[in-house]
């Protein structure tokens, strides 16, 4: 191997190793949102000269974790329940196909892990966990999508939520009232899985599911109207 294809070798590897560095930190919330990404700190800590760092932050401002602000350089972005709700109607659309699809593909048992899963978000909305209860929807939502037969939607279902997680720590996305109708939600679209319900029945219930979800938390951030004053 040439010198010159060695160093473009060993650059593009320095640049996945600071781009999966970077993510983790930031997905894992090391980096919270509004941290500023220093270059040459960044460097030090590494081990790696700015080249393949800068093509790192590039790679995570197209993935929207990271924002370049004016007098303040790159920073882990910062997102409001706006951009949240944007990023659950956009799942809704994914979520919808991939039940539907990943719904064939299900035996009695898998069915059965997920209700166990719904029921442990049950008992974490008794105890008023919503740590856990956000974790298990995951969870729940994912222990249908591993049967899906697409890997690139796989894939970018990975991708959106790993983004909506971080969103959570700029805007706090968990809204009570919505909690449990949606545990009951979960139940209804196994219920369709189980009976071998009509694909396009699936995917509207599990798109609908995602909607109510953005809805409630546009609700949740919407200043109720001021009383008129009676004259």
């Amino acid at each position: 191997m040439s010198s010159a294809k060695r160093t473009t070798r060993e650059k593009a590897s320095k640049a996945e190793l600071s781009y999966e560095l970077l993510r983790s930190r930031i997905l894992d919330g090391t980096y919270g949102p509004g941290y500023r990404l220093v270059m040459d700190q960044l460097a030090r800590e590494i081990g790696v000269s700015t080249i393949p760092l800068r093509e790192a932050l590039r790679r995570l401002q197209s993935d929207g974790l990271v924002e370049v602000v004016r007098n303040i350089g790159a920073r882990v972005a910062v997102f409001d329940a706006h951009q949240v709700e944007h990023t659950l109607q956009v799942l809704a659309r994914l979520e919808g196909y991939a039940t539907a699809i990943s719904a064939p593909c299900m035996t009695p048992e898998h069915v059965a892990a997920s209700r166990e899963i719904n029921k442990r978000m049950i008992e974490a909305l008794d105890q008023f966990d919503p740590a856990s209860f956000t974790a298990l929807n995951r969870d729940f939502h994912f222990s249908i999508y591993q049967h899906c037969p697409d890997e690139h939607l796989t894939s970018l279902l990975n991708s959106e939520w790993a983004r909506l997680d971080h969103m959570r720590r700029s805007s706090f996305s968990y809204v009570p009232g919505r909690a449990r109708r949606s545990v009951e939600e979960h139940e209804h679209m196994l219920d369709l899985i189980e009976e071998g319900a009509d694909a396009a029945e699936i995917e509207r219930v599990a798109c609908a599911h995602k909607v109510a979800t953005a809805d409630a938390l546009h609700n949740a951030h919407t200043p109720a109207p001021a009383s008129r004053q009676s004259a």
